[in-house]
């Protein structure tokens, strides 16, 4: 039979796997992405959980988190950082790339990561040496194709 662990025994299982020591702003930051499944930015982070942590405390919990591995930084259109909970968890942490694409909703706002859809192979010229791709995708989420076929 398998254990099914409770929100808070999960949460403490990835800060362990990340070797990252275990505190309430840790823990809070990682429920808020359990709970909201979608990318977040620092300053929704800061509305949710700010009568408990001032912003330098969520910005370091952030930067220690995508050190880490634990969440990955989403561009949006405009170009602003999102942060998103990481799905692929690897024995080394540091040494993971979350290479899917990233589809933002052009009707609600939010990003989402499409984990299971690898971003497309680009040929570069011989001269040129990648170090990182993003692809965002824009259109309608299901979520809100779902509101506005109930709506009509």
């Amino acid at each position: 039979m398998a254990v099914v662990l409770t929100p808070r025994a999960k949460i403490a299982k990835l800060l362990q796997q990340h070797k990252l020591r275990r505190t309430k702003i840790r823990e809070d930051v990682l429920e808020l992405f359990m709970e909201k499944q979608y990318a977040l930015a620092h300053s929704e982070i800061e509305d949710s959980i700010s009568k408990d942590f001032d912003r330098v405390t969520i910005y370091r919990t952030l930067k220690s988190f995508e050190e880490q591995g634990l969440i990955h930084r989403v561009l949006d259109e405009s170009g602003a950082a999102k942060y998103a909970l990481c799905h692929h968890h690897h024995d080394v942490p540091h040494h993971h790339a979350d290479q899917h694409i990233h589809f933002n909703c052009t009707a609600c706002g939010r990003t989402y990561c499409l984990d299971h859809v690898p971003i497309p192979k680009v040929q570069l010229p011989a001269d040129y040496q990648l170090q990182k791709m993003e692809f965002l995708a824009q259109g309608i989420c299901k979520n809100c194709t779902q509101q506005a076929s109930i709506e009509k």
